[in-house]
């Protein structure tokens, strides 16, 4: 039995959407317990040489619609860095999530031994088998800012576990 590309990238895109949305929904309630100020949460950071938890969060939007857009053959839609709020952040989870259950299954999956390049870096262009840019590339960015954001938010006390991070109810 073979899976299609679309298959395994929705599939992994819904659960990691599923999880940040629940992640970031026990964080704007322990901001409001604890009498915090949002933007402290959302410009925080492991370390100085890190992106800060809001910029992590639209990396794993940002991944996931140029990423598949890109398989798809279209532009991709263009989600402004203009978040202010768990509320936004979640908002653009949404956002995302509905541009890539919008793109054309079919192009995602055409050609699924053909090869994909795209940018990597400033001036750096990379190419892929396109299975590989999926599983290795695409959602391995998507998983690697999405566990950056559940750390940060541990860090500084929001009460998350792996469930929630794997999107387990209950």
């Amino acid at each position: 039995m073979s899976i299609s590309l679309s298959a395994i990238a929705r599939t992994q895109l819904d659960q990691t959407y599923r999880a940040l949305d629940g992640i970031l929904a026990r964080a704007a309630a322990h901001a409001a317990e604890h009498k915090v100020d949002e933007a402290i949460y959302l410009d925080w950071r492991l370390t100085p040489d890190m992106f800060a938890l809001k910029r992590q969060v639209q990396l794993v939007s940002d991944f996931s619609v140029r990423g598949l857009s890109r398989l798809a053959g279209q532009e991709p839609v263009s989600l402004a860095d203009e978040e202010a709020s768990f509320a936004d952040l979640r908002a653009r989870l949404a956002a995302a999530r509905e541009a890539v259950w919008a793109l054309p299954v079919a192009a995602i999956d055409a050609d699924p031994t053909g090869d994909i390049s795209f940018p990597a870096g400033p001036g750096k262009e990379m190419t892929l088998p396109r299975h590989a840019y999926v599983q290795n590339f695409m959602l391995a960015n998507v998983l690697f800012h999405a566990a950056m954001v559940y750390a940060i938010l541990r860090s500084i006390g929001v009460p998350v576990g792996k469930r929630d991070f794997l999107a387990v109810p209950g």
